[in-house]
C-alpha cells in the first residue's frame, strides 16, 4: 500500500501564493501518475492538474493554467504544485492521488481514473 500524505495549505489572501506538496511513503511512487483534486462541500471532486510518472506529461485544468505549475521531485518521493496569483475560486479541500494510467493534454483529469488517495489539506483563499 502506498501511502499519499498532502501538505502545505493555509489561509492566503487573493493574488497570494502557496506551495502543495504530496509525499509518497516509498519510491515507488515515482512510477505512478500523480493528480491533484480540489474539492468544495456539495460538490465531486475536481481535476487541477496531473503529471506522468515519466515526467515529460503533464496538464492542467484551464483555469489553473498559467498560474498553478506542478512538478515532481524523485529523489524525496514528492509532488508539488506550486500555486501563484491564487483567487477564492481556488479555495476547496485539495487531494492528491496516484494512479497507473496516463495523464495526458487531450484528456480531462478525472478522479475516477485514480486508485489511491491521501488525506486532503485545506486551501482557503480569502480577503
Amino acid at each position: 500500500h502506498l501511502d499519499l500524505v498532502e501538505s502545505g495549505g493555509g489561509l492566503v489572501q487573493p493574488g497570494g501564493s502557496l506551495r502543495l506538496s504530496c509525499s509518497g511513503s516509498d519510491s515507488t511512487f515515482n512510477d505512478y501518475t500523480i493528480g491533484w483534486f480540489r474539492q468544495v462541500p456539495g460538490k465531486d471532486r475536481k481535476g487541477v492538474s496531473c503529471i506522468a510518472h515519466f515526467g515529460s506529461r503533464y496538464a492542467y485544468e484551464d483555469s489553473v493554467k498559467g498560474r498553478f505549475t506542478i512538478r515532481r521531485h524523485r529523489a524525496r518521493n514528492t509532488v508539488d504544485l506550486e500555486m501563484e496569483n491564487l483567487k477564492p475560486e481556488d479555495t476547496g479541500v485539495y487531494y492528491c492521488a496516484s494512479t497507473a494510467n496516463p495523464c495526458s493534454r487531450h484528456y480531462s483529469i478525472e478522479a475516477e481514473e485514480y486508485e489511491n488517495w491521501g488525506q486532503g489539506t485545506q486551501v482557503t483563499v480569502s480577503s
